[in-house]
């Protein structure tokens, strides 16, 4: 029996308008659909088309259900219900409006924006339900980084010149096209990498794509970064807090080393391994928020909310 699969979003937006007294959890909106062939309220998801990535399939799926283009967030979990074939395994993501506007058709006939807890009470389906429970601080994300590790470069032993000018094999540049079409659901707007050319060709197209250069970010190469990695934890911080999120292309000496130390100075219990995975051509989705502050300062001090790992970009979420 085939696997099957779905891919959708939490769809959410801040209400038109609200009080500045207001509680948190009127500050967010979630979109909820209804499918006339079911008569049920659903969250907005669907089947991937064949070599699709998940995460492709949920914006693909949004934009079709709802009418909304949207940006991924971090990951809201899986959940798992029978069908008339089987079992279907549906994975959620985060997902903000970024404009658009919904138009009935055959296949969902009505939308409603809601708050979370209307939403819930609306919901035909418990699964929906526990799917729906992480949006509020899904939604108070402040700053998002796209931590990506270079593409396959070939061994460094078999390289006979300097290694920072090694480049990326055929291989690499097809994960480099993966990530080309990945990344971009992300909504990044700015592109940084390591002045070593394995870092640059995996992001170079995409950059292109994005209208924007690819800046030279030393402290997040292996020897900028070996040479003060607390400098390279903060720089990660703040460039993530600037408006649109960033892809910053590294290499595996330093990318497990900021997600251990972001993970260690978060107040929330991340599912990040004491080694976190770093595959040539994966990258990090990271979260962070400003929900706590800091006991010296009493400064608002950004802290990492959410960290997802996303593999080798060939294969992950690609079903069929």
């Amino acid at each position: 029996m085939p696997e099957l699969v779905a891919a959708g979003a939490v769809l959410w937006r801040p209400p038109v308008a609200v009080p500045v007294e207001a509680r948190v959890e009127a500050r967010v909106e979630v979109a909820v659909v209804h499918r006339p062939r079911y008569d049920d309220w659903s969250l907005p998801k669907g089947k991937p088309r064949k070599g699709e990535a998940l995460p492709g399939t949920a914006v693909r799926e949004v934009a079709e259900e709802t009418g909304n283009t949207a940006v991924l967030g971090s990951r809201l979990g899986s959940t798992r219900y029978p069908v008339a074939a089987g079992e279907k395994t549906a994975h959620y993501w985060a997902a903000r409006s970024v404009g658009g506007h919904f138009i009935p058709s055959e296949e969902v006939d009505d939308m409603r924006w809601l708050p979370p807890a209307d939403a819930a009470e609306l919901l035909s389906y418990p699964h929906d339900r526990v799917v729906l429970a992480d949006i509020h601080l899904a939604a108070s994300v402040t700053g998002t980084a796209l931590l990506v590790r270079h593409a396959k470069a070939g061994k460094r032993e078999e390289w006979q010149g300097d290694d920072d000018l090694r480049p990326l094999t055929a291989a690499g540049r097809r994960q480099a096209e993966a990530l080309r079409a990945l990344l971009p659901l992300f909504g990044p707007t700015r592109v940084y990498a390591a002045p070593v050319t394995r870092c640059r060709q995996t992001v170079e197209r995409l950059a292109a794509d994005l209208g924007v250069p690819v800046i030279d970010e030393p402290l997040l190469s292996e020897k900028g970064y070996l040479a003060d990695p607390e400098a390279g934890r903060r720089w990660v911080i703040e460039i993530a807090a600037e408006p649109g999120p960033p892809v910053v292309c590294s290499q595996g000496g330093v990318i497990p080393d900021v997600l251990r130390r972001l993970a260690a100075t978060s107040p929330y219990r991340l599912a990040v391994p004491d080694d976190p995975p770093s595959r040539k051509g994966s990258f990090w989705g990271l979260f962070l928020g400003t929900d706590r502050h800091d006991s010296a300062t009493g400064q608002a001090a950004p802290s990492l909310l959410a960290a997802d790992y996303y593999d080798d970009p060939l294969t992950v979420y690609r079903p069929g």
